[in-house]
């Protein structure tokens, strides 16, 4: 059985009845529980469990360093394309928005990379719109092999893929695989993308099972906070990890809870999902699955982002850009403009070219991030906490071991 399938199976209307409903006493119960189920996890993320909010945050932090300790992983995302063929109404590549867009050769690829090994970054995440013709299979396999020896670890955000064409990236180098469901609400699900292969919202759930049969030693999921309701999604989000841990058990596994920023398209939150509410759905997932990874990104204001690290949180991305070539403005000479898909006019020589939009040369980003400060900075700022920043956390040659 698939997960797709177990998530049809589940009662979703019952667990978000308990998430609105449960009671102090189910809330006691939940957090004495030594192996809490879903209906506990629900009971955490209710307004009774908000009452409790301090007993809930030490339990966690108490687990976090149980599990793994008093250090965060540190990484960057590397964008090597804002191309895009699907309609997503909030993202910022979707196809529609009248943005600047780029893909980089495989030498800017590297020297953006380079950038950020100059940084200390030694786990790179590269990220990249869906569109075959410019981020082609090969063209991923390309990237992870001209970056194998300068950067360790490699993972991959990008469209899924059949189990076969990952196996080609896993043997170039790549061990990790990020893909977010963005919402596990079927009809808003469908109501966001419009157009586009991401509209087959099955496909995208199964993706972490190919990537795991096609060998990743790290997998990535995630909702996208701010379309549907949070703790709706923080349940089935808790489900889909725990599916994962018990049969793609070979892979290490993440958790992300992204929060919608501003971006192209201007598209506002359909849902509120406040900070008093991220930090309680990141210590339930903390209680209900204690050897799970959890990733904060730059998304986050730097002083939230500060306050949430002693909560659960295991691995961090610093210093960040969203476009194409943002580490050394990489790939500005070949900048397009596009409209409803078509290209309008080519950028030619960019700094002679003033876009339609604006009187940017750089290519849009996915979002606007919110905490700006440079690497060093965070690292400086989990030492001062009492964690230890981890830049790279192990070698290919123990691997091979």
């Amino acid at each position: 059985m698939s997960f797709v399938e177990q998530f049809d199976q589940l009662p979703i209307n019952a667990h978000c009845g308990t998430a609105q409903e449960a009671s102090e006493t189910e809330v006691a119960a939940a957090l004495a529980r030594r192996d809490p189920g879903l209906g506990d996890l629900a009971a955490l993320l209710s307004p009774a469990a908000a009452g409790q909010l301090e007993r809930l945050a030490k339990r966690s932090n108490q687990l976090t360093q149980q599990r793994f300790g008093r250090v965060i992983r540190l990484f960057a995302p590397l964008y090597l394309s804002n191309e895009c063929i699907n309609n997503c109404t909030y993202c910022g590549f979707s196809r529609d928005n009248p943005i600047l867009r780029v893909t980089l050769s495989i030498d800017e690829v590297v020297r953006e990379a380079r950038a950020l090994a100059d940084q200390g970054f030694r786990n790179i995440l590269l990220v990249a719109g869906e569109h075959p013709k410019f981020v082609s299979g090969s063209y991923m396999t390309d990237c992870v092999a001209a970056l194998r020896e300068t950067v360790p670890s490699i993972s991959l955000e990008v469209g899924p893929m059949e189990t076969g064409e990952y196996q080609p990236l896993v043997q170039a180098g790549a061990e990790g695989l990020i893909v977010y469901q963005e919402t596990y609400h079927r009809e808003v699900y469908a109501n966001m993308h419009t157009s586009g292969p991401k509209r087959n919202f099955n496909w995208r759930l199964e993706t972490p099972e190919r990537a795991h049969e096609a060998g990743f030693r790290r997998l990535g999921i995630g909702a996208l906070y701010g379309l549907s309701d949070w703790r709706r999604e923080t349940i089935c989000l808790a489900a889909h990890a725990q599916y994962l841990l018990r049969h793609c058990w070979k892979s290490q596994l993440t958790v992300s809870l992204p929060r919608l920023r501003p971006c192209a398209g201007e598209f506002e939150p359909l849902t509120n999902f406040d900070d008093r509410a991220l930090v309680q759905a990141i210590c339930a997932l903390r209680l209900f699955l204690p050897d799970l990874g959890i990733v904060l990104s730059t998304r986050e204001p730097a002083a939230l982002r500060d306050r949430l690290i002693p909560l659960g949180i295991t691995s961090m991305s610093a210093g960040s850009h969203t476009e194409p070539g943002g580490y050394t403005g990489a790939g500005n000479e070949n900048l397009h403009y596009t409209e409803r898909g078509n290209i309008r006019e080519l950028a030619g020589n960019a700094s002679e070219w003033t876009p339609p939009a604006d009187r940017s040369t750089n290519a849009t980003g996915q979002f606007d991030i919110a905490d700006e400060r440079p690497p060093e900075t965070v690292a400086e700022t989990i030492s001062r906490l009492g964690y230890e920043p981890v830049w790279k956390d192990w070698d290919a040659a123990i691997l091979a071991n």
